[in-house]
């Protein structure tokens, strides 16, 4: 993939952190983006990915969303430090047609060594901004049950549905629930 990476307006700088939205993934930022994923997975995170992770498994899961990205139908955002990207968040648009109002959060990721110091609120708030810019205004996504994902949304607002057991694998294996959670923007 030869695309450029076009940043967009910056959607939140916290002077730690600089979030944008990618218009187009250059290979660095695959190679960047591969990294958080198997850092994330690496270190237990369920993300949706199994132990072990090859990098070519995760460089073709930001490959398909770099076409997303291009259809439109998928918002990527990415957070940098000093040192690059370190973070990043998802929004899906592609729903069924009786559903233009709403979005689904997906993938929020941030390196180990970035954790713990509030980028994931930050990146939650740049996708809040990015969906109302879009006219979306009902978000939806999951989280691990009482993992620290869902203990921020919580602190963010947002609004616990319920609980899955057995959803799905922790990467090493062993079942794992998730917990459902909307944000309604319009209110």
């Amino acid at each position: 993939m030869t695309a450029t990476t076009t940043m967009t307006a910056t959607q939140e700088n916290s002077g730690r952190w600089q979030v944008n939205e990618l218009d187009s993934v250059s290979d660095a930022d695959l190679e960047a983006l591969t990294d958080i994923l198997c850092d994330c997975v690496e270190g237990g995170a369920s993300v949706g990915f199994m132990l072990p992770l090859t990098r070519e498994h995760a460089r073709a899961f930001w490959q398909r969303v770099a076409e997303e990205i291009a259809a439109k139908h998928r918002v990527l955002l990415v957070a940098r430090d000093a040192q690059g990207i370190c973070g990043t968040v998802q929004l899906i648009l592609d729903l069924p047609d009786n559903q233009p109002h709403r979005a689904d959060v997906a993938k929020m990721q941030v390196l180990r060594r970035a954790r713990r110091m509030g980028l994931g609120a930050v990146l939650m708030r740049a996708a809040e901004a990015a969906a109302r810019a879009r006219g979306r205004h009902l978000l939806v996504l999951d989280a691990v049950t009482g993992g620290d994902g869902a203990r921020l949304y919580e602190r963010l607002g947002w609004t616990r549905v319920g609980d899955i057991p057995r959803y799905a694998l922790w990467p090493s294996g062993g079942y794992v629930g998730t917990t459902y959670y909307y944000r309604d923007l319009s209110s």
